[in-house]
């Protein structure tokens, strides 16, 4: 079996390159077509997001010799199906085979190749891309080889056993990430609460997605612009109860808040000490949350010296992404030594499984031969020649031919040297004389 990764990412190509060899839905599914009608593999899985594009490929038949101009032909067909010429991809392109393109397969559907360490989202892109894979062979009736999918399932329990295992993912690393960890380490439970957010930029975008993830039913936007916010809105799923403010109607929102995420390009504070103090008394000094991640400021300093206020910017959360990010990163060693085992696993189960298919069609071709040369002698006795002489027949023609495989592999072995397989080859020939 031979397995090849070939593909470009965040750390090889800008996102100029990425956008051009990007694949849509559609596009991977005449690109698999197009795979097989060139013989360039049996099976192929396609990833594609906005870090990566990586084409995964499978051949049974590509001896070791051959190895490196497959790669290249693999590599030409990428570029040629991109409208893209080789040279183009020349500092860009990568590619791996056999136990490197699995310990690559590994590492990415874990996170540890990812712009954002141990990110959880590439799982879910790598499950796609195979099911979607798995999909279009069995519309060709010719689904995806044992080998292949094992290496997919066994890729998807690797990454499974990091998340139970290692911290990879247990630390917040990005400023909307951290705002919504804040939150749920001062409140027991985010669904029942009222969350501000005061933007709607990148960040408030993201912002809103884990909050909407986490099961937060009550979310309004405050935004300079009503289209903006609304554009926002229109982009999310699952927001249909989130309510659009003007920011002269802050102060409304403010009172309704358990929480505040504030991050806009204000030149001035948008919230400050005494409209917070407004909203405490309309809300009876309930905890409030209040997280800036604006630069300059959106919330005034002073709020944080108000009962019952937990007051924190962006440079706070730096301090946690930082500590956050050592964890991860001590946590991705420990990964590591978790994909190498199972990767180590992965072919020793694939090992095992060749030579069981071998020693299967190897006992098979026996018994062909058996019925071959059975049938033969069985019509010579029919025919009355002397059964001595069809029995001595029989037995020579079917030793011969039961030894030729064995003693061309025992040729092979003494050639090469292998005294291993010949000690263990002699042992077993004694304990069957005894």
């Amino acid at each position: 079996m031979t397995i090849l990764v070939i593909g470009i990412n965040h750390k090889t190509a800008s996102v100029a390159i990425r956008e051009k060899v990007a694949f849509s839905a559609e596009k991977r599914l005449d690109a698999l077509a197009i795979i097989q009608q060139q013989g360039l593999a049996e099976n192929a899985v396609i990833l594609s997001t906005c870090n990566r594009t990586e084409v995964y490929f499978h051949h049974n038949a590509i001896p070791p010799q051959e190895a490196e101009s497959w790669t290249t032909r693999c590599m030409q067909w990428f570029a040629e199906i991109h409208h893209l010429s080789l040279d183009a991809l020349e500092n860009c392109l990568y590619s791996q085979q056999n136990q490197q393109a699995v310990l690559h397969l590994m590492r990415v559907a874990c996170g540890l190749d990812s712009l954002v360490l141990g990110e959880p989202q590439i799982l879910g892109q790598v499950k796609d891309a195979y099911q979607l894979s798995k999909t279009y062979y069995q519309g060709q009736n010719q689904p995806l080889s044992s080998e292949f999918s094992r290496l997919f399932q066994k890729t998807f329990s690797v990454a499974k056993r990091v998340r139970t295992e290692t911290n990879i993912g247990g630390s917040a690393v990005s400023v909307a990430y951290g705002a919504c960890s804040l939150a749920r380490q001062i409140f027991d439970s985010l669904k029942t609460l009222n969350v501000l957010l005061v933007g709607a930029g990148e960040t408030i975008e993201l912002t809103c997605r884990h909050l909407l993830r986490h099961g937060v039913q009550r979310i309004m936007i405050a935004n300079r612009t009503f289209e903006r916010a609304q554009h926002l809105v229109n982009k999310l799923d699952g927001a249909e109860n989130v309510q659009i403010f003007a920011l002269t109607e802050l102060q409304a929102g403010l009172n309704q808040a358990d929480i505040v995420i504030s991050s806009t390009g204000s030149p001035t504070i948008l919230i400050t000490q005494d409209m917070v103090k407004i909203a405490q008394k309309v809300r009876c000094d309930l905890p409030m949350l209040l997280v800036d991640i604006a630069v300059p400021r959106d919330i005034e300093e002073t709020v944080a010296e108000l009962d019952s206020i937990y007051h924190y910017t962006v440079d706070d959360l730096q301090l946690i992404i930082q500590r956050n990010l050592a964890e991860r990163e001590k946590a991705s060693t420990q990964a590591w030594d978790i994909i190498q085992q199972e990767c180590a696993d992965f072919f020793q189960w694939l090992k095992v499984h060749q030579f069981s298919n071998l020693i299967r069609s190897y006992r098979e071709s026996a018994e062909e031969t058996r019925q071959m040369l059975l049938d033969k002698a069985l019509l010579a006795l029919r025919q009355g020649e002397d059964s001595e002489v069809v029995l001595q027949e029989l037995s020579y023609k079917l030793t011969n031919k039961l030894l030729h495989s064995p003693t061309q592999v025992m040729n092979a072995m003494v050639k090469t040297g292998n005294s291993t397989g010949l000690a263990l080859f002699s042992s077993t020939l004694k304990s069957d004389v005894e």
